[in-house]
């Protein structure tokens, strides 16, 4: 019996802890939304979760209207963006987005990367075990 609570107690204990006793977080986001308010709300979400664990793995995939805050004429955030950018938080544009809503791909911030479906990779990265939360109001 205490060779399995041994067992458990490391394997659930170092999975979920690196060194230093820091949770490991890896966090999807989904933005659709196109409001401005939510975008600023957004930045401080990530400088609060930056601090609470800086090592956290953190994507936030932009599709539909959320497009608006990686557009270089739209988004009023992109100071913010390209700093926490640096910070290793990823910022994803929907490709079917783009297209569908006729957005110049050019005019998506340079600190972006892209993927063909944003939903889709929302998805995967559940799959693989990734929490999920949805940026808004």
């Amino acid at each position: 019996m205490k060779k399995l609570l041994l067992f458990l107690a490391l394997l659930f204990g170092t999975t979920a802890v690196a060194q230093h006793g820091e949770r490991q977080h890896r966090v999807v986001m989904q933005l659709t939304s196109g409001d401005t308010l939510v975008h600023k709300n957004l930045m401080k979400q990530f400088k609060n979760m930056k601090e609470a664990s800086p090592s956290i793995q953190l994507e936030v995939v932009c599709h539909g209207p959320g497009m608006d805050m990686l557009m270089s004429d739209r988004s009023i955030v992109q100071g913010k963006l390209k700093e926490f950018a640096a910070q290793g938080i990823v910022f994803l544009a929907c490709d079917n987005t783009i297209r569908e809503r006729n957005l110049d791909p050019a005019k998506v911030l340079p600190e972006a990367g892209h993927v063909k479906a944003g939903i889709i990779h929302i998805v995967e990265r559940q799959e693989d075990g990734w929490s999920y939360i949805k940026a808004g109001f």
